[in-house]
């Protein structure tokens, strides 16, 4: 998990690159818990929280610009 320090360093197009990943685990993560074949179950929180990490910071880079 990345600390709100070392994600608010991060460019704007490294953060919308992380949004897509963290948002393409988040899919994969559903998909497994609907398979039964999910091992982490904490892991789908975990990737939530890091995406609203992620557009928080996007959104306050948005508005300074």
């Amino acid at each position: 998990m990345a600390k709100s320090k070392e994600t608010s360093e991060l460019t704007a197009k490294e953060l919308q690159a992380k949004l897509r990943d963290l948002k393409e685990e988040a899919f994969n993560l559903r998909l497994q818990q609907a398979t039964g074949q999910l091992e982490n179950s904490a892991r789908i929180r975990i990737v939530r929280r890091e995406t609203a990490r992620v557009q928080t910071f996007l959104n306050a880079r948005r508005a300074q610009a």
